[in-house]
């Protein structure tokens, strides 16, 4: 049985680099070049305790603007901060005219903090007279820094692809071991995972990936799947409003942003683990289905490994796969390739924070910058 596992793993881990260098082939990519119509677009900036990150981020968004060749619009919502954040904005906002504020209003029962947050940052988009008039709506999160080209190159590709709803995946930036562990596998996952072809066509709602951190929507298409409030209560609400705008007959997906954007998404161990608590319990649908992907990724990934330190030439094809997959991504998207060969070790402490996420959301204990994450119920749209 022992071999039969180690076969049935090294098939898997060399089916997923199979899947890796297709969609590595077919991945879509922004354009710094293209040159799209000059369309309205709104950015739209979510904002909680964010005073290390909101300085440097509206100032990249600022230079963003500069270069997009229609009208283009800022709009920050501080969502009841509690450090500098406030003050900063105020700062910004009294130094440069484009940047709008807006003061978040109370969250209502049933909604999750950034959903809320998106909902009314958008209502205001429509509500200051244009309206009729923006074509696409973007949304940033504080911790990312777009590259100069990187609006005009986002609007061109949600164009030119014909698409809805396009999520340009930022560089993810990495420091310390737990970060180099466990981030890397944020665009490793769908890239080895997901038939790209296929997930921007299907309706069905697995087959999808979304990034909240850079999201371009068409403003029609957004109002059609209901905006955020078909998300209210979605943790994942990036991944939600794509399954939405799916039911709806609409398309979209993620793309290859590392060119336009990069993302520090978490400041060291204790604030990755807390940050992915809050998420991961709702990233595979139920507790069986976390437990499921969980599994299969252990089996394809780290039990060749484990076979291979025993002198399996089995597992040694399927840790090479598993290796050469990670590292034909970090290639790509601009990650450290060398951290491919500890791709097993990875793979393991996603599954314990996996199971991690899965205890605090049982035990109602999930909290993130001061807000309860797992208590409200799913209120997302799926589809067929």
């Amino acid at each position: 049985m022992r071999g039969v596992t180690v076969r049935v793993g090294t098939a898997l881990a060399v089916a997923s680099l199979a899947l890796t260098v297709d969609n590595l082939r077919r991945v879509r990519t922004p354009d710094r070049t293209a040159d799209p119509a000059p369309e309205p677009v709104c950015v739209l900036l979510p904002v909680r305790d964010e005073e290390e990150h909101v300085t440097g981020c509206v100032a990249a968004l600022l230079t963003a603007l500069d270069r997009y060749p229609g009208p283009a619009r800022l709009v920050v919502l501080d969502d009841a901060s509690t450090d500098g954040t406030g003050r900063l904005l105020a700062d910004l906002a009294a130094r440069d005219a484009r940047v709008e504020v807006v003061a978040g209003s109370p969250l209502p029962t049933g909604w999750l903090g950034k959903p809320w947050a998106c909902h009314q940052l958008a209502r205001h988009a429509g509500e200051a007279g244009e309206v009729g008039e923006v074509g696409v709506l973007v949304f940033v999160d504080a911790d990312v820094r777009l590259a100069p080209y990187a609006l005009t190159a986002t609007v061109a590709l949600l164009r030119d692809a014909g698409l809805d709803l396009v999520c340009p995946y930022p560089r993810q930036l990495t420091e310390g071991t737990a970060e180099r562990l466990v981030q890397p596998l944020l665009q490793w996952s769908w890239m080895s995972t997901l038939p790209l072809g296929l997930a921007e066509t299907s309706a069905r709602p697995s087959l999808g990936a979304a990034n909240g951190q850079l999201l371009a929507v068409d403003a029609g298409a957004y109002r059609r799947l209901g905006g955020h409030a078909a998300v209210r209560g979605e943790v994942l609400e990036d991944l939600a409003l794509l399954r939405a705008l799916k039911a709806v007959g609409g398309r979209g997906g993620v793309a290859e942003g590392s060119g336009v954007a990069t993302c520090r998404m978490y400041d060291g161990g204790r604030e990755l683990r807390a940050g992915y608590a809050k998420s991961l319990w709702a990233a595979f649908g139920s507790p069986a289905g976390a437990v499921g992907v969980v599994g299969l990724l252990g089996l394809a990934h780290v039990v060749p490994a484990v076979a291979a330190l025993g002198g399996s030439r089995t597992g040694m094809v399927g840790y090479a796969a598993g290796v050469a997959s990670r590292a034909l991504v970090a290639r790509r998207t601009g990650g450290r390739v060398g951290d491919s060969l500890a791709h097993p070790v990875s793979v393991g402490a996603l599954g314990l924070l996996v199971l991690d996420s899965l205890r605090g959301h049982r035990r109602g204990t999930l909290r993130w910058k001061g807000r309860a994450v797992s208590t409200v119920a799913s209120t997302a749209v799926v589809g067929p």
